[in-house]
């Protein structure tokens, strides 16, 4: 890994030493220096970052910490891009009656901080509505922040930079995203298995006991925990006796989840608490 990242950070400078010798660049650097484009550039990326974060692991709710189902945890997921699509819709009529525009944007990311925060709420006693309420909150924050920060972006910069524009915010969000991926799923993985242990040992099982229930104490990837098979095989192959102490596992393994979930939506709250503080710094342009 270390390698990788020395080896992007040689070919980052050998970008950089060649688009500023290109006649006709394909990111023109001296656009960095405009405000309204870098402003623009770090919310697409921080915004991205609490996106992907919700998109990717709000699914490990439904199916690990409320027992939902594949399928409809995939479901439970659409009314985010719901309120995404209406609150996109309604920031571009508002941005053409509101003098101080760039607000929509900051009251857009305060939103999403409210619906993750929302998510770190979540236990295993809370109802399906309850994080569909979150990810519809999320996703209008988010919706908002869209057109905005496009329409601003084209409005500022000369014609010719128009296709550069459009196409650099919407690279710098797949880069939020992407990155939003790689950390949070790594961060999961380091707090997962040691959450689900210290729910376990709380269990005070014997010696005996513990060792039948290993694979699902010791960590593993989420997917691997809680696929539906598996549990139900699992448990029908268990002594009759057995079976509700594996249902006492099982609740435990839910519970070391939902923590491990409740610090992932934090980190991504105090990542989009930095896209707030920079929307404020946003001026307003006439918009094209």
């Amino acid at each position: 890994v270390l390698g990788l990242i020395g080896f992007a950070a040689v070919m980052l400078a050998g970008f950089i030493w060649e688009e500023t010798r290109a006649k006709e660049p394909i990111v023109p650097l001296h656009l960095f220096k405009n405000p309204t484009f870098s402003i623009s550039m770090l919310v697409g990326f921080l915004t991205a970052f609490g996106m992907f974060g919700t998109i990717i692991f709000v699914p490990l709710i439904f199916q690990g910490v409320l027992g939902v189902s594949v399928t409809n945890s995939g479901l439970l997921i659409t009314p985010m891009m719901v309120g995404l699509i209406l609150a996109s819709v309604i920031t571009g009529q508002l941005m053409t009656r509101l003098k101080y525009y760039r607000f929509i944007g900051t009251a857009g990311i305060s939103l999403m901080i409210v619906g993750m925060y929302l998510l770190t709420t979540v236990t295993v006693g809370s109802q399906q509505w309850e994080v569909t309420r979150d990810l519809v909150v999320v996703g209008l924050g988010l919706g908002a922040t869209f057109p905005l920060y496009l329409t601003v972006l084209q409005s500022a910069l000369p014609r010719q930079y128009l296709g550069v524009a459009s196409s650099q915010i919407q690279f710098w969000r797949n880069v939020g995203g992407t990155v939003s991926t790689a950390v949070m799923g790594s961060i999961l993985a380091r707090l997962l298995p040691d959450k689900i242990a210290t729910q376990v040992a709380a269990l005070h099982l014997s010696p005996q006991v513990a060792a039948q229930f290993k694979g699902f104490s010791g960590g593993g990837s989420p997917q691997q925990i809680f696929d539906p098979s598996k549990l139900a095989a699992t448990r029908a192959a268990l002594p009759a006796q057995a079976q509700p102490i594996f249902d006492q596992v099982m609740h435990a393994v839910r519970v070391g989840l939902s923590q491990s979930l409740h610090d992932l939506f934090l980190y991504s709250a105090l990542v989009l608490v930095l896209a707030l503080v920079a929307t404020v710094f946003l001026k307003e342009v006439p918009l094209r």
